[in-house]
């Protein structure tokens, strides 16, 4: 992978560029629709091109328990086996693990976890890891790591850094050894952690400068934390980090959130909650979210949002998606997922735009005004 930074806005940390990978080159920043499963819930691989994404997010977790990497393996790759042939990231399953605190436990070596499918315990390695991505042929692979809860005590929080920094050593040489012996082209991301605690954020992040790897991930955010000190941890870790790397924030989708990391020179992020929302009735729109099956919507023949281009709003009203959605036709999430992810890459594009012409900072403020930011959603990050 190879990275080059196009523009800098004059006016904050906000920059374009452009991700050169396996699959063909990316503009920057840029938003990654999460398709867990190898599959964006409710659309097809065409959708997502018409709409104009080029790196798509899976999960490592989810595959390795189905189909398994060994199908994904036969199939050539989870390029072949879902039929896209643009890029793919994929998460290491570290915070699904996270997730699932009452079914794993964690040690130096790798954790141990139950499957929350059939039952079945696996031993997860950070070298396991990298080898279910490599099969997998990620274009970027996530290094395996300890996400500490919101809350965690100190102890709790360096226990959690210090395991992930051993992780990453070790990922870093399997992947190394990869790319060597298996022609793999795909490239590793490490990830900085260290909770809420500025000097392990710190410590971290030069861990990750120093690895080696051609991009670094934020995690550990968006774990339910109050927005404003998501906005300070976000904003004093990217300054952390080198200028000349991708940036990764992990788990961010609403308009607030990921307009407030590319202020501070985030170059890419992913959220399953636009297609979630999506999917129970909550579209958005330029003025806010709102409610399709609210009974208001039943005899609107407006469409979701006069100011969108796409096919969506061309065709459809709030009366009809409102109907499908109230007799549970699969056509409703297929429409109002495809809405929903247009919404945010038109946002990202006129981001980017703004950040060539040096008018970032005005483009968010009058975004940000005429949404309704009393609707938004807490951008939470979760899995589809």
């Amino acid at each position: 992978m190879h990275f080059t930074v196009i523009k800098n806005d004059v006016s904050c940390s906000a920059r374009t560029g452009i991700l050169h990978l396996p699959h063909g080159d990316v503009k920057t920043p840029v938003f990654m629709p999460v398709g867990t499963n190898g599959t964006v819930k409710a659309l097809t691989v065409e959708d997502i091109k018409e709409i104009g994404f080029n790196l798509i997010l899976s999960n490592t977790y989810h595959l390795y328990l189905r189909p398994g990497e060994k199908i994904i393996e036969q199939a050539k790759g989870l390029h072949s086996f879902m039929n896209w042939d643009r890029n793919i990231l994929t998460d290491s399953g570290g915070f699904q693990i996270f997730s699932l605190s009452a079914l794993r436990k964690i040690t130096s070596k790798g954790v141990w976890f139950q499957s929350h499918v059939d039952g079945s315990k696996h031993f997860l390695t950070p070298e396991k890891a990298v080898s279910i991505q490599v099969l997998l042929n990620s274009d970027i692979q996530m290094q395996l790591d300890y996400c500490s809860h919101w809350g965690a005590s100190r102890k709790e929080a360096e226990k959690a850094l210090n395991i992930t920094i051993e992780w990453l050593g070790r990922a870093v040489n399997a992947w190394e050894e990869a790319a060597v012996k298996d022609l793999y082209n795909g490239c590793l991301f490490s990830i900085v952690q260290g909770n809420f605690f500025h000097d392990l954020r710190e410590r971290s992040a030069e861990v990750c400068a120093n690895s080696g790897t051609p991009g670094i991930a934020i995690g550990g955010l968006s774990v339910g934390e109050p927005s404003e000190l998501f906005y300070e941890m976000l904003a004093t870790t990217t300054a952390l980090l080198p200028v000349n790397k991708p940036r990764y924030v992990m788990g961010i989708g609403t308009p607030e959130y990921v307009l407030n990391a590319i202020e501070h020179g985030i170059d890419m992020f992913d959220c399953v909650l636009l297609t979630r929302e999506a999917r129970n009735g909550r579209v958005y729109t330029r003025n806010g979210t709102y409610s399709l099956k609210k009974a208001e919507n039943a005899s609107d023949f407006s469409p979701i949002d006069k100011e969108c281009g796409c096919k969506v709003c061309r065709s459809y009203s709030r009366a009809y998606l409102r109907h499908l959605f109230k007799t549970k036709e699969i056509l409703y999430s297929m429409l109002a997922s495809y809405h929903n992810l247009y919404f945010i890459n038109e946002l990202v594009i006129n981001a980017r735009n703004a950040i060539e012409e040096g008018r970032f900072l005005e483009y968010k403020k009058n975004f940000l005004s005429q949404y309704k930011n009393e609707d938004a959603l807490s951008g939470m990050r979760s899995q589809e």
